[in-house]
């Protein structure tokens, strides 16, 4: 048996060697047909000499087409066992979108034996739905003269077995040869295990959302009754009070001072306690927002941001009437984005300025906010404890919203957000 390794010209001094040999011919026949020999031995060792060179180069040549056909079947079943081996489905097609390779991983897939799949074409193995489209964009991938693409970037691609069942698929695909002979090989795989868990894993997403939703919109009811309570009932109890101590006050003996001072201290922790009760109960929940609007209850908040921190501050808002109307849960989100990005400002910002701008476009209602102060990190923004911002994002996310917090160009923080103004959709 003739090793697939041993070819005549693999050793170093072969090719010396046939150089010298056909040298020594050629300079043998030119001597005895250069000098007009008449030697009979003379011309038949040249002939002899030269049909055997003839013949041993044809068997060379012959020795080495058998070398190198059996380096190609050796290559080749080389090739197919790696093929076979792959984990992945692989199914190359021609330009005619013919099936021209099957691997075994293919028929584990789709369920189909290779000997069935050779030859068939590939829309066989695509829903009904898909099959025109998929030609074309083969056709199309086709003419790009891009070797090789991931397919359905941005969409789930499907595929159908044997038994009629649909599942998803990821795949890339390449390309290669001549216009003549044109091939087109998929990688493939079947990833319907990960399709299920990513769905499950949506689902649960949606319901910790809606569940958290919930729990937001029961708090603001929670705090609306709080609220309420404490402006409505503990303010007229308090305002019940101050008549009353005015009214001792106007009986104090005249020449009782002690009890003049202490009726004076009484009015003025009285007065605190108005103020606290008040300041609570509009941190609770601002009436006005429920009563007047967002556009009120968010140039209150900045006002009252401004006069407590003392950070300069200037709101922008349309005077037309666009934020009146909202949703309920559209301006409580918009008015607790807002409370907490200026909580956020005098806690951590630093900054001496800070810029509000509310107002509505395309049927969305936006606000932002920005400051000049020492801006926020992104290491900041992945912190385990920062709740009041992951509070903020779910609370825009559920409502179909989003919002965006980055370093502003002043240099502090810009935060924006943008919620539809009827709420999430159905």
């Amino acid at each position: 048996m003739i090793s697939v390794k041993g070819s005549a010209f693999g050793h170093p001094a072969a090719i010396p060697a046939v150089a010298a040999v056909l040298g020594a011919l050629l300079f043998a026949n030119l001597f005895t047909f250069a000098s007009d020999s008449q030697s009979l031995w003379l011309i038949s060792t040249v002939v002899i000499a030269d049909m055997l060179a003839v013949g041993g180069g044809i068997v060379v040549a012959a020795r080495e087409v058998m070398l190198a056909e059996r380096r190609s079947d050796v290559s080749q079943a080389r090739l197919d066992a790696i093929v076979d081996s792959a984990m992945d489905a692989i199914i190359a097609v021609d330009a005619t979108q013919s099936v021209v390779l099957f691997n075994r991983a293919a028929e584990q897939t789709f369920g189909v034996r290779r000997e069935e799949a050779l030859g068939a074409p590939l829309d066989r193995f695509l829903p009904q739905r898909y099959r025109g489209a998929h030609r074309g964009h083969i056709e199309q991938f086709g003419h790009t003269g891009i070797t090789s693409r991931r397919m359905g970037d941005t969409t789930t691609l499907w595929a159908l077995r044997a038994d009629g069942t649909e599942f998803p698929i990821e795949a890339s695909i390449s390309q290669a040869g001549d216009p003549g002979q044109h091939f087109y090989t998929v990688i493939l795989r079947d990833v319907t295990r990960r399709k299920i868990a990513q769905d499950a894993l949506q689902q649960q997403q949606q319901e910790l959302r809606r569940l958290s939703a919930q729990v937001l919109e029961a708090r603001e009811e929670e705090k609306t009754r709080i609220a309420r309570e404490l402006h409505d009932e503990l303010g007229q109890l308090l305002t019940a009070l101050k008549m009353d101590l005015a009214w001792l006050r106007e009986r104090l003996p005249p020449g009782d001072a002690d009890a003049a001072q202490r009726a004076e201290q009484m009015g003025r922790v009285l007065d605190q306690t108005v103020g606290s009760t008040r300041r609570i109960s509009a941190d609770l929940r601002p009436l006005m927002l429920d009563d007047l609007g967002l556009a009120e209850a968010a140039n209150w908040l900045v006002g009252d941001f401004a006069s407590r921190s003392g950070v300069r501050c200037e709101i922008s808002m349309p005077g037309n009437g666009e934020l009146e109307g909202l949703d309920k849960s559209v301006a409580t989100a918009i008015y607790r984005a807002l409370q907490e990005s200026l909580t956020n400002i005098a806690r951590h910002a630093g900054a001496r300025q800070a810029w509000v701008s509310v107002g509505a476009d395309n049927g969305e209602i936006f606000f932002e906010v920005e400051d000049d102060g020492r801006g926020i990190a992104p290491a900041d923004l992945a912190k385990t404890r920062s709740l009041g911002l992951k509070g903020m994002r779910e609370r825009v996310n559920y409502l179909g919203g989003s919002i965006e917090v980055a370093r502003a160009p002043r240099g502090g923080t810009r935060v924006r957000v943008r919620l539809p103004a009827q709420g999430r959709p159905q």
